[in-house]
Order: C-alpha cells, then structure tokens, then sequence
C-alpha cells in the first residue's frame, strides 16, 4: 500500500499548497481552516475525473445487462436442474453481448485503497505524535509551524480538529485548544450526513436501472444499499473527521455525476420507471424494437413448449441373400442379426440352409 499512501499524499498536498496560497496559512472565518477542506475537495476531483471513463462504461455495462434480462430468465428455466450448464450459457452470453456483471463493483473496488490511503494518511497527525512526521512527502514539525504536519494538527472544521474522531477524549483535544463536546457535535452531523449520502447514492442508481434479474446480483445491490449504511453507522465514530470530509463530499460528486451520466444514458424504456415516450417518436420506435429483439432471443433460447424428445431411427428389417447371409442397408458387419446373438440351435440351422442353398447353386450351374 505504500504506493497508495505517496500517490494519495502527492495530490493532497498539491492541493493544499495551491489553496494555502489563496487562504493564507490560518484558519479562516467560521473557525475552518479552508485550505485544508479544498485540499481534501481536491482530492475527490481528481478521483472522479480519472473514474469517470470507468463509471460511464458501468452505466453501458448495466444498460446492456437489463437487455439481457430476457434472455438470462429463459436460460434460467432451460437449464434449472443443470447449475455448471446454466454458468456456462450465460457467460458465453455475457461475452458475446460484451456485457460484464462485475463492472458494477469495479469503480467502488478501485476507490477502496485511495479511502484507505487517506485514512491513513489523515489519522497520523496528531498533537502526540512526534515520529516519522516527514513519510509521504511531508514536511515535519523541525520545518516549523508552518509545516504540513504542524499545519493539519491544528487546522480544524468548525471548531473540531481535522485529525479528531467522535471517540478522541477531551484531554487529548485539550492541546490544540478544542472542545470535546464541539468535535462530537461536527463528527455526529457529519457522519449522520456521510451516511444519508451513501444510501442516496445507492438508492438513486438502483431508482434509474432497476433491480437486477439475476439473484445473485440483485443480492449485491440490496448489501450496497442498506449493509452498507448499517455498518458506517457503528464504524463511523474511529473515522477521522477528514476522512468523513472526504467520504461525504464524494457522495455529493456521486449523486451529481449519476444524474448526469444517467440523464445521458438514460435506461431502457421498458425498464424505467418514466412515462412512456409518445408513440411515433423515435423513442416508441426504439422502445418497440427492442421489445421485438428481446422476445425473439427469449423465444429462441426457450425449450419448445410440447415437443417430443427425437426418437433414433428404426433399422431396416434384415434380408437373406442368396448364400443365406443376412444384409441390411448401413448395418455394421458383426452387429444385430449377424448370428452372434443367436442360440446353438439357431445357428446350426441357419448353417444347413445355407450349405443346401450352395448346393442347390452348384446344381444349376452343372
């Protein structure tokens, strides 16, 4: 993770130094050192814009999944006793359609080390800790007060101190000059806020592209949208009050680049839960065409109601040839009716009729 903690800290800083620049290097009105803020804004900018070709070809992903719904459900009830065909068929059907049930997962597996990076980073800091203050590019507290470590230790959101969490005793925030009852007051409200913000983010996406027919995807998206918040809930108060910074405002980019991105690639007609676009509009026409493609694939995957298993065809009945010998068309020497089956008895008679059928043969050539 080292390479996470330096990238991560690279940008911060780079951040802070350009906002410091216009701030100045106290803390600001609202007892809020912005510079810090905007760093930590900063950070979630440069996130979203490196994501956001990943999290446009999500939507694409999602959009292509729900036109496979129709397909996948007739898989489904092909092969229902037959779970290694059934996986088989629908990741040949995934490929060909060039869909991709785990892209839904991949921008939040990709955030996960910068988040924790960050926690990392930003939980350091504090007015006891007096080693390692330079790791990740930082400068320590021999730099001065003007350090980038000094800086964060004492920068504080309303009062509360950047490095603090809800669970920091008094006597510890008593150094920088802070009230125990201030930082539980902003790390409350703003986890409360972190929280509503990733339902909202879950909910909205799940709103716009429905609920997903396969179970097990559909049993993902019911754990992002509510194990998720559930858990924050008792695991917000070790959060930093920077990581939740962090946290929420990328929620809000969340919401706002999903609204965006869906308005732009807006799900299909038959799957939203929208009014249905006026008929004759090139909207009714494209809604109507891939209702016909989606049944015509359905159709043709599904077994054919009332068929009949194919029965192998009868064998032509066998002929005795002049010499006594049976023949049929396409039947293999040494097969059924060659005489291997037969009994001792059998044989011996089929072996004296063909011996006077010979010399019945040889009697008329004479």
């Amino acid at each position: 993770m080292e390479w996470a903690y330096d990238g991560v800290s690279w940008v911060l800083l780079r951040w802070h130094d350009l906002w410091t620049k216009v701030f100045g290097s106290d803390n600001g009105f609202l007892a809020t050192d912005w510079a810090w803020v905007l760093a930590i804004v900063g950070v979630v900018i440069t996130l979203r814009i490196i994501l956001f070709p990943l999290f446009v070809k999500q939507i694409q992903s999602q959009r292509a999944m729900q036109k496979l719904a129709p397909e996948i459900k007739a898989l489904q009830e092909r092969y229902k006793g037959d779970r290694e065909t059934l996986q088989k068929e629908m990741m040949e059907l995934y490929r060909k359609e060039k869909a991709n049930p785990l892209m839904g997962c991949l921008p939040i597996l990709i955030q996960m080390p910068v988040f924790l990076a960050l926690f990392h980073i930003l939980r350091r800091p504090d007015p006891g800790q007096e080693k390692n203050t330079t790791l990740y590019g930082w400068t320590g507290i021999d730099a001065g007060p003007l350090s980038d470590w000094n800086s964060y230790v004492h920068a504080k959101l309303f009062g509360a101190p950047f490095w603090s969490t809800f669970l920091t005793p008094g006597d510890q925030l008593a150094d920088v000059d802070a009230s125990a009852l201030t930082v539980k007051l902003v790390a409350g409200i703003l986890g409360a806020t972190m929280i509503l913000t990733t339902f909202l983010t879950t909910r909205q996406m799940i709103l716009k592209t429905g609920w997903n027919e396969d179970p097990n995807q559909r049993m993902i998206q019911k754990v992002m949208l509510y194990g998720i918040p559930v858990i924050m809930i008792f695991s917000a108060g070790a959060f930093p009050i920077g990581v939740v910074i962090y946290w929420t405002v990328n929620n809000l980019f969340s919401l706002g680049q999903q609204q965006y991105v869906l308005h732009k690639y807006p799900p299909p007609a038959q799957n939203a839960a929208t009014k249905p676009p006026k008929p004759g509009s090139k909207a009714h026409e494209q809604m109507l065409q891939e209702q016909r493609e989606a049944e015509q694939r359905r159709k043709e995957l599904a077994p054919k109601p009332g068929a009949k298993p194919k029965q192998a065809p009868k064998k032509p009945a066998a002929t005795t040839n002049a010499n006594g010998s049976d023949s049929s068309t396409g039947e293999v020497k040494g097969g059924p009716g060659s005489g291997k089956n037969l009994s001792r008895a059998e044989r011996i008679a089929r072996a004296k009729k063909v011996s006077g059928a010979q010399q019945a043969s040889k009697k008329k050539k004479g």
